[in-house]
């Protein structure tokens, strides 16, 4: 096995610390870099100051079907896209700085954070695996996310069509920690009070200039 360089060993040291501050498990890590799982144990605890989370990732693609979570994995999933195969980004960047761009849209319309990074790593697996798809809202003509197997006519997003009992619900934490992150639990009744009002129509309108934006100040 061919001897990592310096160069090399301090980039992918760099690239999971930039993992950890966004709150990726130490599973995500060992796929997205090469280094022992000391290091990245280490690593974590310097960063966090705390011992990295243990358990299964979540794993459900079911939770990414209901309600508040489709809308929020279908956002995210919209800039990652932009961001990879319109702004030039790699994978890496795209998943990162999309995460980026997902939390401060999430932060300027006062909405509840619902997709951890290692959820929103997560779908980009599931995406990559062929297991889920991106389908036209035959209403806003937005693109949600949906199974590989679902038939794309006469689809209609969540935004456009609400469960009847969206926003009856008790008022959900302004930011999702890793512990819930973890659980397999539906927690979209729990967070239907503070969804975004906006649609992906008028989400998927402002990811341009954001996207620029973000590949602008990295530059």
């Amino acid at each position: 096995m061919a001897k990592k360089s310096i160069t090399e060993d301090a980039q992918d040291v760099m690239r999971a610390a930039v993992l950890i501050e966004l709150g990726a498990r130490i599973q995500v890590l060992e796929s997205e870099v090469n280094l022992s799982r000391d290091r990245m144990i280490r690593l974590y605890q310097e960063v966090k100051g705390v011992s990295p989370p243990k358990g299964m990732l979540p794993f459900s693609v079911d939770w990414f079907m209901t309600w508040s979570p489709n809308i929020h994995a279908s956002l995210f999933y919209n800039i990652y896209l932009f961001l990879k195969d319109l702004a030039g980004c790699t994978r890496f960047e795209a998943l990162t700085k999309g995460y980026k761009l997902y939390l401060e849209h999430c932060e300027r319309h006062s909405s509840y954070v619902m997709l951890s990074f290692t959820r929103a790593w997560t779908l980009v697996r599931f995406f990559d695996a062929g297991i889920l798809q991106l389908t036209r809202c035959c209403s806003c003509t937005g693109k949600f996310v949906t199974r590989k197997q679902d038939s794309a006519h006469g689809a209609v997003c969540g935004s456009c069509q609400p469960p009847s009992r969206a926003g009856k619900s008790a008022k959900a934490v302004p930011r999702i920690t890793e512990d819930e992150a973890v659980e397999e639990c539906t927690v979209a009744e729990s967070v239907a009070g503070e969804e975004s009002s906006s649609t992906l129509s008028s989400s998927a309108g402002m990811l341009p200039e954001q996207c620029e934006a973000s590949c602008g100040q990295a530059a």
